[in-house]
């Protein structure tokens, strides 16, 4: 069909290449794949290897755990004095210590914990130590090995945690007795402002296979969000994903990035939630972002009360995603999906908590879940309100329980594949494991212990796989 006469035109200035474009979209996955792998940076001197005694990294309560640590400099195990310190998920250390690695590594015994959850073994390797490599033979053709200086001032750290009966992990969060008619009410004000959307086609996002398209969307009576839409060429009747953005003020860079999507037959909504055009020049969204205060404070913006809570229209604009996406005439009538990560993964989540049009849903390490969790004297959530002052009184947790994902993760119906790793430190496993537990619909998981708060391109390519195995006909 043709989209630029079905919608009023946006009009877009067009000044990016094809070629421009196809090489940051490589360059940019490249990056953003090793720029979020901490604990193996890319192209580092050091290298730093941790190993459960456990291959899964999963324990009873009750049950020890020890880990193995190595410590390699240019690829060469060293000898160094560790510093540790040990202590349960996103909370202070109960106890520290140090050991001198012998041969490149040594054994930590991390304990156990009394009740389920996660430990974390946090190390350190100070840089003024003179490190002679671990001992190893030589002969009179090997040269004798030199002593690696490490760089003074420079702390090398890492870490690693494990679990304790996590399946047994349950929810700080109460679910309010008017949760459903709360959201109802919110949802059933908004459509009574009908949908208006601009759309402009966007040829230099466009391919041979796809087309792609830049909306602006107004879903209530003051709220617009911007949107990418990329489609296959090829007439015919699609499913339909919503991809919620991650956290932060932000737009939508490098739409192309997903663009197999649309190769594999799929009509996809790639949105923002602020209402900032991509097309802004780094000056504008950079005088529109100080607005915000600092870096995602619309996250506490308006707490206190949960009518006026700034991401009240936030969920409300990812269930009007989805009737605008069931409104298309090449929506093929069955298969609804919603994909995202963090914050992304956490409005994935809520979308299919909220709307039961929503037939399968991926989430990445969602945020915004137990996130009064700290009160229990335990990792909580992102975005971790305990970091700030007045943050957690109680009429603060009372509105939280209205957004917190957990009370939309027990209402979900449709297929969930969640993948989170234990490493995170910015969507603790313990509240991944949280909502895991609290999902009650057909459901599978893909647990990489290693990952801190990043999947991998793979990883990524087979959940859009796993979605195509949803689709019916």
């Amino acid at each position: 069909m043709n989209y630029e006469l079905f919608f009023v035109p946006l009009q877009r200035k067009q000044t990016t290449k094809m070629k421009k474009i196809l090489l940051l979209l490589v360059l940019g996955v490249g990056c953003w794949v090793f720029a979020h792998a901490e604990n193996y940076p890319y192209r580092s001197d050091y290298l730093w290897l941790t190993v459960p005694d456990h291959a899964d990294w999963l324990y009873k309560v009750g049950e020890k755990a020890k880990v193995e640590v190595s410590f390699y400099l240019y690829g060469m195990p060293q000898d160094v004095e560790v510093s540790y310190e040990i202590g349960p998920d996103m909370m202070p250390a109960t106890s520290t210590g140090k050991v001198r690695l012998k041969n490149g590594r040594a054994t930590i015994d991390m304990g156990t914990m009394k009740k389920p959850g996660f430990l974390d073994l946090r190390l350190t390797v100070e840089g003024d130590q003179t490190t002679p490599p671990a001992a190893r033979k030589t002969d009179q053709t090997t040269p004798p090995a030199a002593p690696l200086l490490l760089r003074r001032g420079i702390r090398y750290q890492h870490h690693v945690k494990v679990g304790f009966s996590p399946e047994q992990l349950k929810p700080y969060t109460k679910n309010p007795a008017d949760f459903d008619a709360f959201w109802k009410a919110n949802l059933d004000e908004a459509r009574k402002t009908p949908l208006h959307v601009d759309c402009k086609k966007v040829e230099d996002y466009c391919t041979d296979e796809t087309d792609m398209y830049l909306l602006k969307i107004k879903y209530d009576k003051r709220h617009s969000i911007y949107a990418y839409l990329s489609k296959p060429k090829k007439q015919g009747k699609y499913p339909m994903v919503l991809c919620p953005p991650g956290a932060g003020i932000k737009t939508i860079k490098e739409p192309m990035r997903n663009l197999y999507y649309a190769q594999n037959g799929f009509i996809r909504l790639e949105m923002e939630i602020h209402g900032l055009n991509p097309e802004m020049t780094d000056e504008q969204f950079k005088e529109i972002t100080t607005a915000f205060d600092y870096e995602n404070g619309y996250l506490t913006n308006g707490l206190d009360d949960r009518d006026n809570y700034y991401m009240k229209h936030v969920y409300v604009a990812c269930v009007r995603a989805i009737d605008y996406l069931c409104s298309l005439p090449d929506w093929d009538g069955k298969n609804v999906f919603v994909q995202g990560g963090s914050q992304g993964g956490a409005l994935s989540l809520i979308t299919a908590g909220l709307d039961s049009r929503v037939t399968a849903c991926v989430a990445n390490h969602p945020a915004l879940s137990d996130m009064a969790g700290y009160l229990d004297n335990r990792a909580g959530g992102y975005p971790h309100f305990n970091r700030l002052s007045h943050m957690l009184t109680p009429e603060k947790v009372e509105t939280m329980a209205y957004f917190d994902v957990v009370n939309f993760a027990r209402r979900i119906t449709c297929p969930v594949y969640l993948t989170w790793g234990y490493n995170d430190n910015v969507c603790p496993p313990t509240t991944s494991y949280i909502v895991w537990n609290i999902i009650t619909a057909p459901k599978e998981s893909l647990i990489t212990p290693v990952n801190e708060h990043w999947t991998t391109t793979e990883t990524n390519y087979s959940q859009m796989l796993w979605l195509k195995k949803q689709v019916t006909d």
